[in-house]
């Protein structure tokens, strides 16, 4: 393996070069071969976006010029302090954060309740003035609570921000996570939960991410759980199953049929490529990832 300074340098390079140097990795069957004129022929249907953590071994400036290469039109979970940066590259900001605690610390817990009001409430007019119209937040953990309870709790929380939300024409918008690897005792880890706690909220104004690893991890049957909930869906993310890899013929997943049904719900927000890519041209993952979900 190259010494990770040095094959941060050839990254950059190649980012900066164009795209030639793909043309000779090995694609899967199902995906085209990409090069620079290629890959920005995408068809349409799909809003792409990546989220920023996963690519991290670049900065947010040389993420936004590869994501402007690939036909990519966001990027996920970037706060305030780099909005700026997303604007000189023309690329939006598809999943805002800032605002939440953590994890695990989140609407199902009043006791975090008041400070998550204050949060939310200065974040939202932050979100609306620079333009973009969605912000993530989080259950939190379960700490012993039973799903009526938890509901309740979160939905008296979010209740109070629904009007100030709706002012600014901001969605608030809860992730699903699996809590059976990665993110254990976590509340809003099956749909079914989220959508009624939606209901309950009872505003445009709060909607859903569904996360396809997170769903596939904790609940399968995925494609009909999106044709059911899709009304109460604002986003999505992809990875692998299982691994939160490339979303490659090494996992379970068949993608381009996810993608499928999800265009025919008529949605019309963005997928974020969420995958760790672990192979050593974590660029080529990228573009190979959007072609894949560009159905």
């Amino acid at each position: 393996m190259m010494p990770k300074q040095t094959n941060r340098r050839l990254v950059i390079k190649n980012i900066l070069a164009g795209t030639a140097a793909l043309t000779s990795i090995p694609m899967l069957n199902f995906a085209q071969p990409l090069d620079g004129e290629q890959s920005t022929k995408l068809k349409g249907n799909i809003n792409h976006a990546v989220c920023k953590w996963t690519y991290g071994f670049l900065s947010l400036e040389e993420l936004c010029i590869l994501s402007k290469k690939i036909g990519i039109k966001a990027i996920d979970l970037v706060g305030p302090k780099e909005w700026d940066i997303l604007k000189k590259h023309g690329i939006d900001s598809s999943m805002c954060n800032g605002a939440e605690i953590n994890l695990v610390d989140g609407f199902a817990e009043p006791n975090f309740h008041e400070k998550l009001i204050q949060n939310y409430t200065e974040m939202i007019p932050l979100v609306a003035k620079a333009g973009y119209k969605n912000l993530i937040c989080f259950s939190g953990n379960r700490r012993g609570m039973d799903d009526e309870t938890g509901l309740n709790n979160a939905a008296k929380g979010l209740k109070k921000l629904m009007a100030l939300a709706e002012k600014h024409k901001v969605t608030l918008v809860m992730e699903l996570l699996n809590s059976k690897i990665n993110h254990k005792d976590y509340f809003a880890d099956k749909t079914a939960w989220g959508v009624e706690l939606c209901k309950r909220v009872g505003s445009e104004n709060f909607k859903l991410l569904y996360d396809i690893y997170h769903m596939q991890v904790d609940e399968g049957d995925v494609i009909h759980t999106i044709r059911d909930s899709h009304p109460y869906i604002a986003h999505y993310h992809t990875a692998g199953v299982p691994g939160r890899n490339e979303i490659d013929e090494s996992q379970e997943l068949n993608y381009p049929a996810i993608m499928k049904a999800i265009v025919a719900t008529g949605f019309k927000g963005y997928v974020a490529q969420e995958f760790i890519p672990i192979k050593e041209n974590k660029i080529a993952s990228l573009y190979q990832a959007v072609k894949i979900c560009d159905v």
